[in-house]
């Protein structure tokens, strides 16, 4: 296991991420991702603790990943369902965490549709000086810390499985195309993938990609490009991620129709010919087959990482856990 030092309670965010932290976190994921391939999956990491899931907005890739993730480092679950809680007796969200304290939690994850309620509810936590540890697992339009994080620990294996690091990322490219606006997902990786000197290309419609993205990481070590055109963002690409389109948080008609889409931005087996004759694709799910992705290119085993991110997903989010759960903060 990694002795790295962890000063970090809580993962709200990897916008403060240090590169210390990145490689902290990809190789304590390393360690028990060769425990997951092991016949007993399972260690006393964290064996007294307990892991409350409060997920107020559906997901089944999270949800599901840092549960098998808790249990497999030992510790206790409580998974808190919204539609059969006392949320809908008027209870407030700070009220169910302080109730999930009192029952001796020691790890929160948080889901939550609006922007900022993981910091909220951290901050409370720290108002009332206990120890408990707070993980955003997606708030609203703002960031999915563990998403961003499995993958760059997924892009990084490609070249050294046994020690994944920031480094091994310096001078490729990556595309990330589809819907940069509503996506949580594109931020953390935003922050993640221009942590090293990479380049970091966002394509998509121009409603989906609004030029303020620019200024985003322009202090950071990689650079980072705008495209509203398919082709130059793939040219030598070494990876290319597609991102969902959101439909459920599009409040205005921001495209013409989804056949459309695909025609200009949909990832196909021809399109990908433009890219490095190794590139592998990466989508972080839910997948709307035929509209951001092909069903053949999806399913290619030589080209597609996406089985691979849910597998080290489950990692990823054992590495968090652990740090937190065993560092509390240092």
């Amino acid at each position: 296991m990694v002795t790295t030092n962890w000063n970090r309670r809580h993962i709200l965010s990897l916008a403060d991420f240090t590169a210390a932290e990145y490689d902290t976190v990809l190789q304590t994921a390393a360690s028990f991702r060769e425990v997951l391939g092991r016949r007993t999956k399972k260690v006393p990491a964290l064996q007294g603790q307990v892991v409350a899931n409060l997920f107020f907005e559906p997901s089944t890739r999270t949800r599901n990943s840092f549960e098998l993730a808790a249990k497999r480092l030992s510790a206790d679950t409580l998974n808190f369902a919204p539609g059969t809680s006392s949320l809908t007796k008027g209870e407030t969200i700070l009220d169910t965490a302080k109730t999930y304290l009192a029952m001796g939690t020691d790890m929160m994850v948080i889901r939550h549709r609006e922007a900022g309620v993981p910091l909220a509810i951290a901050s409370e936590m720290d108002r009332l000086n206990t120890q408990v540890a707070i993980l955003n697992a997606g708030d609203g339009q703002h960031e999915h810390p563990s998403q961003g994080l499995l993958d760059l620990f997924t892009i990084c294996r490609v070249f050294d499985p046994e020690n994944p690091r920031l480094d091994l990322l310096r001078g490729k490219k990556i595309a990330v195309v589809g819907d940069i606006l509503h996506s949580r997902v594109a931020r953390s990786n935003i922050w993640s993938l221009t942590a090293t000197e990479m380049e970091l290309h966002l394509a998509g419609p121009p409603t989906l990609l609004p030029k303020w993205f620019a200024g985003l990481g322009s202090d950071r070590p990689g650079k980072l490009f705008l495209h509203w055109s398919l082709d130059e963002a793939l040219a030598d690409a070494d990876f290319v991620m597609t991102l969902r389109l959101q439909k459920e948080r599009m409040t205005n008609y921001l495209l013409p129709s989804l056949r459309e889409y695909h025609q200009l931005y949909g990832m196909t087996t021809e399109r990908l010919k433009l890219c490095r004759p190794d590139v592998k694709i990466l989508h972080p799910g839910p997948v709307n087959r035929g509209v951001e992705i092909s069903s053949e290119l999806m399913d290619n085993p030589d080209r597609s990482l996406i089985s691979q991110q849910v597998t080290n997903g489950i990692a990823v989010r054992m590495a968090l856990l652990y740090l937190i759960g065993v560092g509390k903060g240092g």
